[in-house]
This record gives structure tokens, C-alpha cells and sequence, in this order.
């Protein structure tokens, strides 16, 4: 009498471990496509690795992306940004949500797919990473208490997206309570601004890709990203403050400001007015 077969890791793995509809970590990944390349580089990303690269893996349940035209790539501050060197580099910006308690599950595949990617011809290396990394999520402040939530901000179509980095003069924690606490949603209150995720970036792995590289002082870094109701040049002055009101505090400095809208999946809109 044979043993019966072992069953699939497939029928195991989904039965075992944390698997609420609840944001543990984001994948946020900022790129620039070298000049010459901004065509070829988005239908790669789109067509592409934006699915075998990210959206087929486990417990990745959201994503979009997003691009600065000219004319958000204007808007951008600070110009001496630790982050990004021209300060507009980085033209588009693609975010992902993992599953809470799952961020080491997911990191084990997308690090192999990714290895399996690079040797079958398939990653685009004509692109620089200017700022990519797994992050924690830190949790969520909303304008109105009802609406779209955490989860659903990738889903929802926001018209505008906007990203500051944040460098704590010291503490992270004491940073994060201070503007969830007052300057978030004082500015959101009243706004076209729905809502203000935080994250803090984890180091990247060991076993990385080599053209990818952390951006020195990320153990002191918070990432927002605020989801806006309208183009967010539209609602400009809803960001202004920030900057000065972490200086004047003296909570730390804000190193990037940029606003982005959503890339409309199968076409090149934008892709002419990145330079």
C-alpha cells in the first residue's frame, strides 16, 4: 500500500497564518526612466512587471501606479532633497499593499521571482531606483469618518497622490504621534484631501537586487502618502505648510515633497510630458 501524496504547498500555505483584509506593509517603489527610455520603460512596467512582478505574488492584494508630469514635477520642494537628486527625479511612483503578518511570507517570493526575472531577460534596466522599499505601515488619518479606508486607497480612483518624506531630528515615534496628532489632520480637516497613510521603510534584504540601494537614514524616515479628491496641483496649498511646521517644531525636515496622478493602465498618457 503506497503513502498517500503530499499535498500541495498551494492547499497548505493559505491555511496557516494571518490573512485579514488589513494593511501590514507597502511595497513603494519611485523610478526613473533613463532619457530615451520613457516609452519602453512603461509598457514593461505595465504590461509586465507590474503583474509578474508584484500583483501575482501572495498576499499582495493591492496596487497602482502613479506619474509626475512637468508640471507636478515643478511643484516638487525641497531642491536639496536627500531623496531625490534632481529633485524631480523619480517620474513615477508605484505603491503596493501586503497583508498584515505576511510581509515575510511575501518578501521570500518576490526576492526568488525576482532573482528568476533578471537571468529570463525580463527586468528593464534602463531606470534608476530613487527611492524603493518595503515599509511598515504605521496606520491612517482620515478627513471624514466615514468613506474609503486604508484598504481601499489604491481601489478608489483618487485623482491625485501625494508623497512626503520625513526625516525625525531624532526619535521616529515621538515624529509619527506629533503629526497624527496635530499637523495631519489639521490640514486634511476641510480639505480635498481624503486621507494620510504613514509608513516607515524596512532595510532591504540581504539577498536585494544590486540596483537597488537604500537611501542612507531610513531608520529615521516616515513615508505619507495622502490621497487627494483632485488633480493635487489643484489643492497645492493644502501641502505648503508642512515643511516649516516640522522646522519650526524641530521634529526634523521634510525631504520630499511631489505630487502625482494616476497613469491610465494600457496607454502611454503622460509618457510625452515627462521631459
Amino acid at each position: 500500500m503506497t503513502d498517500p501524496p503530499a499535498p500541495s504547498p498551494y492547499s497548505v500555505l493559505p491555511g496557516e497564518g494571518p490573512y485579514a483584509a488589513a494593511i501590514g506593509s507597502a511595497l513603494i517603489t519611485m523610478v526613473e526612466p533613463h532619457e530615451g527610455h520613457e516609452h519602453a520603460y512603461n509598457r514593461w512596467y505595465e504590461d509586465d512587471h507590474f503583474n509578474s512582478g508584484a500583483m501575482a505574488m501572495p498576499w499582495m492584494f493591492a496596487g497602482r501606479r502613479w506619474v509626475a508630469p512637468r508640471h507636478l514635477q515643478a511643484l516638487r520642494s525641497p531642491s536639496d532633497s536627500v531623496i531625490a537628486q534632481p529633485v524631480d527625479a523619480g517620474k513615477y511612483i508605484t505603491c503596493y499593499w501586503i497583508t498584515a503578518g505576511r510581509y515575510e511570507d511575501h518578501l521570500r517570493w518576490s526576492v526568488a521571482t525576482n532573482q528568476r526575472l533578471l537571468p529570463d531577460g525580463r527586468v528593464y534596466l534602463d531606470r534608476t531606483h530613487v527611492y524603493t522599499s518595503f515599509q511598515e505601515y504605521l496606520g491612517a488619518v482620515y478627513r471624514d469618518p466615514t468613506g474609503p479606508r486604508d484598504v481601499h486607497a489604491l481601489d478608489h480612483p483618487y485623482a491625485g497622490l501625494v508623497v512626503e518624506v520625513v526625516d525625525a531630528a531624532d526619535d521616529r515615534v515621538t515624529l509619527v504621534e506629533w503629526l497624527r496628532t496635530g499637523p495631519l489632520p489639521e490640514r486634511l480637516a476641510g480639505s480635498a484631501a481624503a486621507m494620510t497613510l504613514l509608513f516607515a521603510p524596512y532595510p532591504l534584504p540581504a539577498d536585494k537586487m544590486a540596483y537597488v540601494e537604500d537611501v542612507p537614514g531610513l531608520e529615521r524616515r516616515v513615508t505619507l502618502l495622502t490621497f487627494t479628491q483632485v488633480p493635487p496641483d489643484e489643492a497645492w496649498t493644502t501641502f505648503a505648510g508642512l515643511g516649516a511646521a516640522v522646522a519650526a517644531a524641530g521634529r526634523g525636515r521634510v525631504e520630499l515633497s511631489a505630487p502625482f496622478v494616476p497613469t491610465v493602465p494600457g496607454t502611454d498618457t503622460y509618457v510625452d510630458q515627462l521631459r
